[in-house]
C-alpha cells in the first residue's frame, strides 16, 4: 500500500469517525451529499463533485478555464480569459480566496515555478502573443520578446503562445501552440536560445503544440514532454530540442501533460467518435503510469492494450464537455479546467 493511499483511507475513517462524534445530527444531514457518479480505472477512479468550484457569474465570471496549478500554501490559482478576473485563486473546499488580472484577453497557460524558494507564475495568452512572469499575487516581473521582435520569426508568421515550462537551471521553454508550431527556448535572463519543432507530420514536427513540461522522474535524465494534440499524443525530446520518442493515445487529443509523483495526467480535449471524427463536447481525462502506459480515463473508455499497443479510447460518461487542464492535490485528488463548456467552473474529482 503507497502510502498516499494509506493517507486517504486515514482521512476518511478520521473523519468519519469525527463527524459521528462531534457533529449534531441536523448539522450531518443539512450538509450537502456527495455526488453518485464514479468515473475512472483500476487504482484511479474518483467522485464527481460538479459544482465544486461554482461562484457568482455576475461578480466573479470566467469564460474559459484554462488551466490550475496548486502553490505551497495549497491554494487553486486558475486563469481564465475573462478580463474582469484573469486569475481566481481558490481554497481546496472551492471558497474563493481573492482574484486579480485584467490585461490578459487570451489567457491561456498557467505554469508555476519555485526560483529558489520563492514560487512565480508564467502566463501565455494567445491573443496578444504576451509570455510574461509574474508573482503571485499578480506583479509582472519578466516578459519574453515576441519572436518577431527579434527576428526568430518572419512577420508574416503567426505566434500565439498556450503554455510555458522551466527547466531546473531556469531556461524557458515556450509552446507555440495556437501559432506557428514551434517550441522556443529562452535562458533565465529571456534571451532566445533556439526553437525547434514547427508544422508537419514528422516525429520531430508538431499539429497543435499545445502544452509543454519538463518530465523529471528520471533525476539524471529530464527531457520535455511537448503535446502535439492533432496527433493524439506526447512527443519527447532532449532540452537542447532532439527528438526521442513519441507517446501515442489515440482518439485522445490531448492538452498538456501533467506530471505528479511517478504520474502523467491530462485533459483530453476532444475525442474520435462517429466516423472517428473530431467530435464536440466528448472530453474526458487521461492518466497514464511511470512507463507511459495508460491506466485510466475517468469519463473515457477503460484502457485496453493489444500486444502491447494502446487501442482507441473515446467518452464514455458524458461529465465533461472538453478537458482542457488537470491540477493535482497533495491528496491526489483532481480538478479539471474546461474549455468551451457554457462558462462552468472547475470541477473537482475526489479520489476514492
Amino acid at each position: 500500500m503507497s502510502k498516499s493511499t494509506s493517507r486517504r483511507q486515514f482521512l476518511k475513517v478520521t473523519a468519519l469517525t469525527g463527524a459521528a462524534i462531534t457533529l449534531p445530527v441536523f448539522n450531518i444531514i443539512s450538509r450537502p451529499a456527495l455526488e453518485d457518479t464514479v468515473i475512472g480505472h483500476g487504482d484511479y477512479r474518483y467522485r464527481v463533485h460538479k459544482n465544486w468550484g461554482n461562484l457568482n457569474p455576475d461578480t466573479t465570471p470566467v469564460k474559459n478555464c484554462h488551466e490550475m496549478v496548486m502553490d505551497k500554501k495549497g491554494r487553486l490559482i486558475m486563469i481564465t480569459d475573462e478580463t474582469k478576473n484573469n486569475i481566481l485563486v481558490y481554497d481546496k473546499s472551492g471558497k474563493l480566496i481573492t482574484s486579480w488580472g485584467h490585461e490578459f484577453p487570451g489567457g491561456h497557460g498557467l505554469t508555476l515555478f519555485d526560483e529558489g524558494g520563492e514560487e512565480v507564475l508564467w502566463i501565455c495568452d494567445y491573443e496578444t502573443g504576451r509570455v510574461v512572469k509574474t508573482s503571485l499575487d499578480g506583479k509582472i516581473l519578466m516578459e519574453l520578446p515576441n519572436p518577431k521582435s527579434i527576428n526568430v520569426y518572419t512577420a508574416e508568421q503567426g505566434y500565439h503562445p498556450t503554455e510555458t515550462t522551466v527547466a531546473p537551471n531556469g531556461d524557458i521553454y515556450v509552446a507555440d501552440g495556437y501559432g506557428s508550431q514551434y517550441v522556443l527556448q529562452f535562458n533565465s535572463k529571456g534571451e532566445f536560445i533556439r526553437k525547434f519543432g514547427g508544422p508537419g507530420d514528422g516525429d520531430e514536427n508538431f499539429s497543435t503544440v499545445h502544452g509543454v513540461c519538463i518530465d523529471a522522474r528520471d533525476k539524471n535524465h529530464p527531457t520535455l514532454i511537448c503535446t502535439s494534440r492533432a496527433h493524439n499524443s506526447f512527443k519527447r525530446f532532449t532540452l537542447d530540442g532532439q527528438y526521442l520518442s513519441t507517446i501515442f493515445l489515440p482518439g485522445a487529443f490531448v492538452c498538456r501533460p501533467v506530471i505528479d509523483d511517478q504520474t502523467l495526467y491530462s485533459g483530453v480535449c476532444w475525442s474520435r467518435l462517429k466516423y472517428l471524427n473530431q467530435t464536440d463536447n466528448s472530453g474526458f481525462v487521461t492518466i497514464l503510469d511511470k512507463s507511459n502506459k495508460v491506466v485510466s480515463n475517468p469519463g473515457g473508455t477503460k484502457p485496453v492494450y493489444r500486444d502491447n499497443t494502446l487501442q482507441l479510447m473515446i467518452q464514455e460518461t458524458p461529465v465533461f464537455n472538453h478537458c482542457h487542464d488537470v491540477c493535482v492535490d497533495n491528496d491526489k485528488n483532481l480538478y479539471v479546467c474546461q474549455w468551451n463548456a457554457n462558462k462552468t467552473y472547475p470541477v473537482k474529482l475526489e479520489r476514492v
